[in-house]
Order: structure tokens, then C-alpha cells, then sequence
């Protein structure tokens, strides 16, 4: 509330209760000379008409604190773009040596939804294991790579892989269509010489294009420990049983039971 007090040389502009006013802001007080030519005449009555008018000051301090929180201010989530109401979210492992880079990526697995509402898995996820050649020192010739997808009976045999044992995958893109046998990828993964980790090999053969290029990675047994635990890690989730576990309720317990009486686990357990 703004109280104006008249004395005998100005009028000054005065702030009742400061306080009120922010820190950053602050109001000079003007004087204002009263009008002198209509207090010349002693005859006079009327009173003079005086122009109030007060200037109000920003501090320049708030508007760098303002840059300075939109600056430091926390980001936004990311945009949602799928359906399920969740952002979608790429992960991946890479090792980088001097003749080759291995790249490690899940895919997840795919749902169909089914008339009753509910979903059924109809096809389990993998791990796409993604090979480079060197290009030079550091540098990697992604144009080139080759892919090799681990289906989760390959990755449960990665698991179970002694130090000196070895294992090798056969995969045809074309199998079952007309240009089966045209494309031939081949994964060996072989126990190095010292014992000390692994050697992946990608051997792929493309009659189509009229390639053939075989790409090796040595992996450390650090290296190849990682790997283990990241795939013991995602098996669960490729099969998708992440999904069922997150559906059980309490209160459908009975009800799932009560509609798949085939299954015998009832009988099983009543023993």
C-alpha cells in the first residue's frame, strides 16, 4: 500500500510495510515540484493538480539468477513414443581391440494380443552381436559389420562355456525360403591358446552379393565374465516371464486355477 505525505518544498513517494516488496526490486522516490504558476495568484482557492509518477527498478542480479536456473534446471524425461506408456530404452556392451570391435544389443520379445485382452508371447527375444573391422588406430568401419543373433538356447550355452571349452553356431537367414543355402553365417567361439579368454570368430559367406569376410575378436576372460552375468541377467526377460510376473495379482490366483483345470497342477500339489 502506497501512502503519499505532502510537504512544503515536494511530494514524495513513501512505501508503507517494506517488507512486502521483493529483495531484487526497489522503488525510487520522486520529487515532484509543485505547479508555480497556479500558486502565484494569493486569490486563488483551487488547489493544485500534481502528477504523482514513481520509477520502478529491476536489479540486474534477478535476471542472471533466471538464466542461471534455466541453465542448471533438470532436463525433461524423453518423449514417450510407444504404445505401452513407457520410453523406449537402448542398452548395448561393446569391446573395442585393435582388429575389431563386438558390439552386444537384447532385442525383446514380441507379444500378440489375444481376444479375451490378455497377451501371448509369440516370439522370444535375442541378442544381436554385432562385428567391425578395424579401419585404423581406434577407428572402426561400421559400414562393414556383420550381425550374428544369439537365440537363448545359444546364450545358455555361452554361459555354460568352460575356459577351455569351445562351441560353434550355424545360422541361414533364407532357411525354408528359395535362397536357402546362399547365405551362410557361421560363430566360433574357441578357447585362447593361454587360456586367458576366448576367441570369437564370424565367418559369413553371401553367395547373393558375392562376399565372403570372416571377422575375429579376442575376449578376455574379464571380458567374457561380463558377458556371462549380462546374459544371465536378460534370459528371464527375453523369454518374457518378466511380463507374467508383473500380471500375477492376489486376487486372480483362484480364477487362473479355476479356468485351466488341464494343467494338473492342482492334483499334483493335493497329493
Amino acid at each position: 500500500m502506497l501512502n503519499l505525505f505532502p510537504s512544503s518544498s515536494c511530494s514524495c513517494l513513501t512505501i508503507q510495510n517494506p517488507n512486502k516488496l521483493s529483495s531484487l526490486d526497489s522503488i525510487t522516490p520522486t520529487c515532484l515540484k509543485p505547479n508555480t504558476s497556479s500558486l502565484s495568484s494569493s486569490t486563488t482557492t483551487k488547489p493544485s493538480s500534481q502528477n504523482l509518477s514513481f520509477k520502478c527498478r529491476h536489479s540486474n542480479n534477478y535476471f542472471e539468477q533466471q538464466q542461471q536456473q534455466h541453465r542448471f534446471a533438470p532436463k525433461p524425461p524423453p518423449t514417450n513414443d510407444s504404445k505401452s506408456g513407457q520410453p523406449r530404452v537402448f542398452v548395448g556392451h561393446s569391446v573395442y581391440k585393435g582388429k575389431a570391435a563386438l558390439t552386444v544389443e537384447p532385442r525383446p520379445p514380441e507379444f500378440s494380443a489375444l481376444d479375451s485382452g490378455a497377451f501371448k508371447l509369440t516370439r522370444e527375444g535375442y541378442v544381436l552381436l554385432q562385428f567391425a573391422p578395424a579401419a585404423g588406430v581406434r577407428q572402426y568401419d561400421w559400414g562393414r559389420k556383420q550381425v550374428f543373433s544369439l537365440s537363448v538356447t545359444e546364450i545358455g550355452t555361452l554361459i555354460g562355456l568352460g575356459a577351455r571349452d569351445s562351441c560353434e553356431f550355424f545360422h541361414d537367414p533364407f532357411k525354408g525360403k528359395s535362397d536357402e543355402g546362399k547365405v551362410r553365417k557361421v560363430l566360433k567361439v574357441e578357447p585362447l591358446p593361454d587360456g586367458t579368454g576366448h576367441f570369437f570368430n564370424l565367418n559369413v559367406q553371401n553367395k547373393l552379393i558375392n562376399m565372403d569376410e570372416s571377422i575375429y575378436i579376442p575376449i578376455t576372460k574379464a571380458e567374457y565374465t561380463v558377458l556371462v552375468s549380462a546374459f544371465n541377467f536378460i534370459v528371464p526377460y527375453l523369454l518374457g516371464w518378466h511380463t507374467f510376473a508383473n500380471s500375477i495379482k492376489p486376487e486372480d490366483n483362484s480364477r487362473v486355477n479355476n479356468a485351466n483345470p488341464r494343467s494338473g497342477a492342482d492334483f499334483e500339489w493335493s497329493r
